[in-house]
């Protein structure tokens, strides 16, 4: 059994209001320090809502996911009771230790999320918080602790809320929503898919024939393997050209893939056909084309892409169409600079030749950047 959080700002904060201990009206109202605990747990309620809620923007909120759960927000919760009681003051350094480095921080592993967590509690964990009640938690307003009152006057803030909370509240561009939607969208489609029959009935048939015509159009797109030997030999290694090897180590590397695409494929029309046995491999091979997707097994191999299958096919010839016209006209006057398999191979080759022709060290060298326009002449000079 999972206990998953609900989803968005707004019922994070209703479920914490409602979780004990925080719902139970005694533990609520017999604080000595009862302004500053309503207002710094409405901070602490609010922040556990936005650590949650920034995992669904992807590495955009946090590089690793952590299962925050409403446990660190319950001993968080009485720290808090505890800390206000105890002293006279605000102790909002102790507090601050505890909550960002022990009770959170201590599921944060990496040093970057680490800094994030602690930068987002300054925001509710302070003395303006407390002090001044047009203290604002986000540059639209919308979002603020609200004056001292009893317990139903939060809940009923908390209702006032927008539904969809917008990135700025978790000061995140605008743009943020399109990775949070994109997952998202890519999740509902993935269960949709899930739910799809893998075989059986009278659409089997239908299936193998459009899995054989789409495997048999790939391969007839696919090239011959590069031949590295007659490459290496056309452009041997040289000391003052890294151009040479850059091109001989790409064109293994995709020949690799190469390799992978065809055999699978290959090997799928011979399993259609009877003729060797549908591993689990195929099988996920024939589920992949079937829903226009990468197959894993090719992904293993290739170079990162995040392009549907017709998309990545098409994109795959003209890299090894970029790679050919190199091999068979020379070095080009302009390098597509994403169209390589592994382009820091190539970044480090042109540091490499400039800092062989002009007797540079290398670790001194680094990028400058001028935009160019469409219609420059590329032609060599």
């Amino acid at each position: 059994m999972t206990n998953e959080p609900p989803k968005g700002l707004k019922m994070n904060l209703v479920r914490s209001y409602l979780a004990d201990p925080i719902c139970d009206a005694e533990f609520f109202n017999s604080c000595k320090q009862p302004k500053a605990f309503k207002k710094l747990l409405f901070g602490l309620c609010f922040f556990h809502a936005t650590v949650q809620e920034r995992r669904q923007f992807g590495p955009l909120g946090w590089n690793i996911p952590y299962e925050f759960n409403e446990t660190d927000l319950r001993i968080s919760v009485q720290q808090l009771h505890m800390f206000l009681n105890q002293y006279e003051d605000l102790p909002v350094d102790a507090i601050s230790y505890l909550t960002g480095e022990c009770n959170y921080g201590g599921r944060v592993t990496d040093s970057h999320d680490r800094r994030v967590i602690i930068g987002i509690l300054e925001n509710y964990y302070n003395h303006s918080i407390v002090n001044d009640d047009g203290y604002k938690f986000s540059d639209s307003g919308k979002y603020f602790a609200p004056k001292d009152g009893e317990y139903d006057s939060y809940l009923e803030y908390i209702k006032t809320l927008p539904i969809l909370a917008k990135p700025e509240v978790f000061n995140m561009h605008a743009n943020a929503d399109i990775t949070k939607d994109q997952k998202e969208t890519n999740m509902l489609f993935d269960s949709i898919l899930l739910t799809e029959g893998t075989g059986g009935g009278g659409g089997a048939g239908d299936k193998d024939e459009m899995l054989h015509e789409v495997s048999a159009g790939i391969i007839a797109k696919l090239p011959k393997s590069f031949d590295t030997e007659a490459a290496l030999r056309k452009y041997p290694t040289a000391y003052k050209q890294s151009m040479n090897t850059v091109l001989v180590q790409e064109m293994g590397r995709f020949n690799v893939l190469l390799d992978c695409v065809r055999a699978s494929l290959v090997n799928l029309q011979k399993a259609i056909k009877g003729l060797v046995v549908m591993s689990q491999e195929l099988e996920e091979v024939s589920a992949a084309v079937i829903n226009g997707k990468i197959p894993e097994l090719w992904m293993g191999k290739s170079y990162p892409s995040l392009k549907p299958l017709g998309s990545y096919v098409n994109d795959l010839i003209q890299r090894l169409t970029f790679l050919n016209d190199w091999y068979d006209d020379g070095v080009p006057n302009v390098f597509w600079l994403s169209g390589f398999y592994f382009t820091q191979a190539f970044i480090t080759g042109v540091k490499q030749n400039y800092a062989r022709k002009y007797t540079i060290p290398i670790d001194t060298l680094s990028f400058d950047y001028e935009v160019m326009p469409d219609d420059m002449d590329t032609s060599k000079p």
